[in-house]
């Protein structure tokens, strides 16, 4: 997310507008049914080229490595999409087109939750005969251990903290490595090989959505191997690892043990996957375009330098599909890096910022998304449009105002910082050097430093030693609600308590206690008006205190890659969905 200049971004969205105006049509995507015909956003609401041809390889392409391939151990949409090629979690989004893909239906266990204890214990059955690549069963215990796993923050520093928020087990429990031998039946009990119970320390009329969690595949304590493990994941779903080359390649192949009928949610067509890794951004969408790959594994849509290409060329536009979905493009402005623990040096940012060239950095409003002045997008339940800081008609920032909040934070001739991109990601880049020009208009200096993705929450701008000692005032986010409703798409990134020292932080800026409260107030609301209302006023909290600079409400323009089969945008993660596709 390679440097662009303002005037070739210009251009692009230049290119863009026109060809919408041309492109017709609406971007809904809760209608169903299929098409064979190729076409402009073919793939939103419906199946594009049905069929239950089964073989070929698929090959998918990664701009940087993975966070991790442990279940216990990732946090990007585009990993949790592909992970159920090879595990199983309890529950899990339904594999379907438009709104659909937002309804919860059982995976390895044989129903949604069932509740108790006013909510605040849940019990799921596993189904009986499924079993690991080695042949042996899957049980209730292998679920239990990988759960409790998650919990070791310095072994596994990505991923959410939903469990050890709810889970009613000791205080000082760090996971099964560190607590060995520590009875944490208090939150998680097994009574039988097919039966797990969790105990939660409050009711959440939720836990369903934490059963959809990668944390809750099962992983065999016999075969773990800790730090490793992510080099040999041991499947539970249709696909096994065959060669991995860490940091370069890894295939999958059928795992010979899968039973499809213990699996109502999967068609396994393809024979394997051929995954590469740290490939450039452009040439892997060079290669989509020509054929030689199928996809794009981050889902995030090809880059600024081919979106001319895409929409101006009839056949290349046939093949592109163009959702929005609740994710937030953002920047997160540090208050534990000077000056920035000054709020109004940090409102300067806010002030400063040109907005038209975030959106540009993106490619314009059809491969960004719309201008955003909330942390909540549009599509959340609760959000409401507030600006508390104008950037004028031409939304190129207000230098006056800036410069006034300069003068208040004591810095009126700015001050200096670093601002965190991701490097593989020429969008970010792009970003980055829009941050850079704008500022500098007010006197800010920022020093653009470049991190890998794969590593980017765990060592870099999700590790707050690393963030302070390196003087990190800003760094380049993007966040989509891991289910959509206020608090799967706040609690991870604006909750000060889910911040680790060890690394591995979604939330890099947001410590305000009052909002840590108000989360806590949510949860228990029963009225969902009440609770709706609660978001909203956790997002103006949040943009008081300038710690969250909103960039874009999201879209992306996604390419459908050459001789795909069942392609269809899910909205659970915001791309397609790798678990239908096939190769015709």
């Amino acid at each position: 997310m390679i440097s662009r200049g303002v005037t070739s971004a210009i251009a692009v969205v230049s290119v863009v507008a026109l060809t919408l105006a041309a492109c017709g049509g609406d971007r809904g995507q809760g209608a169903g049914g299929s098409t064979s015909t190729a076409a402009f956003n073919a793939a939103l609401g419906k199946v594009f080229n049905p069929s239950d041809k089964k073989g070929g390889i698929v090959k998918f392409a990664n701009s940087d490595d993975w966070d991790s391939l442990d279940p216990a151990d990732t946090y990007y949409g585009y990993s949790w999409n592909f992970a159920r090629l090879y595990t199983r979690a309890l529950v899990m989004f339904k594999v379907a087109p438009g709104k659909a893909s937002e309804e919860l239906v059982p995976d390895l266990a044989e129903s949604l939750g069932k509740p108790g204890d006013g909510g605040k214990t849940w019990t799921y059955k596993i189904r009986k005969g499924v079993r690991y690549e080695d042949g042996t069963e899957v049980k209730a215990k292998d679920v239990k251990y990988n759960v409790l796993r998650a919990l070791d923050r310095e072994t596994f520093p990505n991923g959410p903290d939903y469990f050890k928020q709810f889970l009613n087990l000791p205080e000082d429990y760090k996971g099964p490595y560190k607590s060995k031998g520590v009875d944490t039946n208090s939150g998680i009990e097994t009574p039988d090989d097919h039966t797990i119970v969790f105990h939660l320390r409050q009711a959440f009329g939720g836990f369903d959505y934490l059963a959809q969690l990668p944390q809750t595949a099962p992983v065999p304590e016999a075969r773990d191997t800790g730090g490793k493990y992510k080099e040999h994941v041991v499947s539970s779903g249709p696909y096994m690892f065959d060669k991995v080359d860490p940091g370069k390649r890894f295939t999958l192949k059928r795992n010979p043990n899968w039973d499809a009928s213990t699996d109502q949610n999967r068609t396994a067509l393809p024979d394997g996957y051929e995954v590469t890794l740290k490939q450039n951004a452009d040439d892997i969408d060079n290669q989509l375009l020509a054929g030689s790959l199928q996809v794009d594994v981050q889902g995030t849509g090809i880059q600024s330098a081919k979106l001319g290409t895409v929409l101006n060329n009839p056949d290349d536009k046939a093949r592109a599909d163009n959702p929005n979905f609740p994710l937030l493009w953002y920047t997160s402005v540090i208050s534990t890096v000077k000056p920035l623990d000054n709020v109004h040096c940090r409102r300067a940012i806010m002030y400063g910022m040109d907005r038209a060239g975030y959106q540009l950095a993106y490619g314009g409003a059809v491969a960004g998304g719309d201008l955003a002045s909330t942390v909540l997008p549009p599509l959340i339940p609760g959000y409401t449009k507030f600006d508390l800081y104008p950037a004028g008609a031409d939304n190129k920032g207000d230098l006056t105002k800036a410069k006034d909040e300069l003068a208040q934070c004591g810095q009126p001739n700015g001050f200096e910082t670093n601002l965190g991109y991701r490097e593989d990601r020429p969008k970010e880049k792009a970003t980055a050097e829009a941050f850079q020009a704008a500022l500098a208009r007010a006197g800010i200096k920022l020093t653009l430093r470049g991190f890998p993705s794969g590593d980017y929450f765990a060592q870099f701008c999700g590790n707050p030693p690393f963030v302070r000692s390196n003087g990190l005032g800003l760094c380049i986010n993007g966040w989509q609600a891991d289910w959509n409703d206020g608090f799967g798409m706040l609690s991870q990134i604006v909750d000060s308590r889910v911040i680790k020292e060890t690394g591995g932080s979604s939330n890099m800026s947001v410590r305000i206690p009052e909002v840590d409260k108000m989360l806590d107030q949510a949860i228990a609301e029963t009225d969902k008006s009440k609770r709706e209302q609660l978001w909203r006023q956790i997002d103006k909290r949040i943009m008081e205190e300038a710690v969250i600079y909103p960039g874009l409400y999201a879209k992306s323009l996604l390419v459908r890659g050459q001789g795909l089969t069942n392609v269809f945008v899910t909205q659970a993660y915001g791309m397609y969905d790798y678990l239908s596709i096939g190769l015709a």
